[in-house]
């Protein structure tokens, strides 16, 4: 069962550095089976996409509070997709404005997570798209 485990890459884009939400998230996945990857702090999005093939991960997860991810999101986005690896379900979180949210799921997020939400919800929104 260990090598049908969903792999997400959890990271922190930008120059953002608190990690006390990203790391809470960390921990509700792995204690829900998932096999979690940390990148860690100040990551760019070329970090997080070199390190999403390289573990070949099946979701990335960003984490943001300095308020660039209407930037750094989509650009996660992009470079997965010329990287050939467009199958990588994006999600982010964060302080994020509910007038961002929907440009930034039209540039392919596929959830975003506002503040207060149960960790329960985004491991049943993984399960339910990854499996």
């Amino acid at each position: 069962m260990a090598e049908n485990k969903i792999r997400v890459l959890m990271a922190k884009p930008g120059l953002d550095g608190h990690d006390r939400g990203v790391k809470v998230v960390s921990r509700a996945l792995r204690d829900a089976g998932f096999e979690v990857i940390y990148t860690g702090l100040r990551q760019t999005p070329e970090q997080i996409v070199n390190a999403a093939i390289e573990e070949d991960v099946h979701a990335v997860g960003l984490s943001i509070l300095s308020g660039a991810h209407n930037t750094l999101f989509p650009k996660v986005v992009e470079l997965l997709r010329k990287n050939g690896a467009d199958d990588v379900l994006v999600f982010g979180g964060g302080i994020i404005p509910e007038t961002d949210i929907p440009g930034l799921l039209d540039a392919g997020v596929s959830a975003i997570f506002t503040p207060g939400t149960p960790t329960s919800e985004t491991v049943e929104f993984l399960r339910g798209r990854l499996g």
